[in-house]
């Protein structure tokens, strides 16, 4: 699968319908992920396949991700809108 077709097909998934989730992923999607690692790249793929309830829940703080590349993937977006 090409670059291009690849980023469309990830830019649907981060399309979640709740707004908290689609102001934190499709920035994330447009301007970090073309410059991430692979791995990384990988983990925002995995992301993207949990519930949206779950996703809110990391992403509003009130409780982390049990895998540690998803809590590395979740720390990396929020890291974006509010730097330390």
């Amino acid at each position: 699968m090409s670059a291009d077709i690849e980023v469309k097909r990830l830019y649907w998934h981060s399309r979640r319908g709740m707004l908290e989730l689609d102001v934190l992923l499709i920035p994330f999607l447009q301007e970090a992920y073309p410059t991430l690692e692979a791995a990384d790249k990988e983990l925002y793929r995995l992301l993207l396949e949990s519930e949206d309830q779950d996703m809110f829940g990391w992403f509003m703080q009130r409780n982390e991700p049990d895998d540690p590349g998803l809590k590395r993937i979740v720390r990396m977006i929020l890291d974006r809108v509010q730097p330390n």
